[in-house]
């Protein structure tokens, strides 16, 4: 059961980081639904992984494929979360994954963070660490995890 924060009794902005992976689709249905539930706005965020080592030496261009990436995640959600009548807003940035949705939900009154425990896959999820455990041991308001269910990744 969620319980609502004690300062408005409802939930009016939630947080969904995304990263198109899998893992962030199971998440997005939960965030959906919250939204609906609370008449909440839902905020989808995409972050470039700009803090990532090999990020420094492949160069601009490629943060710039990885925005564009990010920017058509971002426009596909929006799209179908706004079908559903939710009001929505949209972003991408550039920076640390963990720090970016920490400092956004800090600046943009965000009252939950609906998130996937799990995102993108191999090399790519080791060299980044888990963002989710980042942002549950750090995060100012309540962070909702969803775990991917086994015949969803094919496992």
């Amino acid at each position: 059961m969620i319980v609502p924060p004690a300062s408005g009794g409802v939930y009016d902005h939630i947080l969904f980081p995304t990263d198109g992976s899998d893992g962030a689709e199971a998440a997005l249905d939960h965030a959906v639904d919250l939204a609906v539930t609370y008449d909440a706005t839902l905020h989808v965020f995409y972050v470039v992984d700009t803090d990532t080592r090999g990020m420094a030496t492949v160069g601009n261009e490629v943060a710039e494929q990885l925005e564009t990436e990010g920017q058509s995640v971002v426009e596909a959600t929006t799209d179908r979360v706004d079908d559903r009548g939710i009001a929505v807003v949209g972003q991408v940035i550039r920076g640390d994954p963990h720090e970016a949705i920490l400092e956004y939900a800090d600046a943009n009154g965000i009252d939950l963070v609906v998130m996937a425990t799990h995102g993108r896959r191999g090399l790519e999820r080791y060299l980044l660490g888990s963002v989710t455990e980042k942002v549950v041991r750090s995060a100012d308001v309540p962070v909702l995890t969803v775990r991917m269910e086994e015949d969803e990744s094919g496992a």
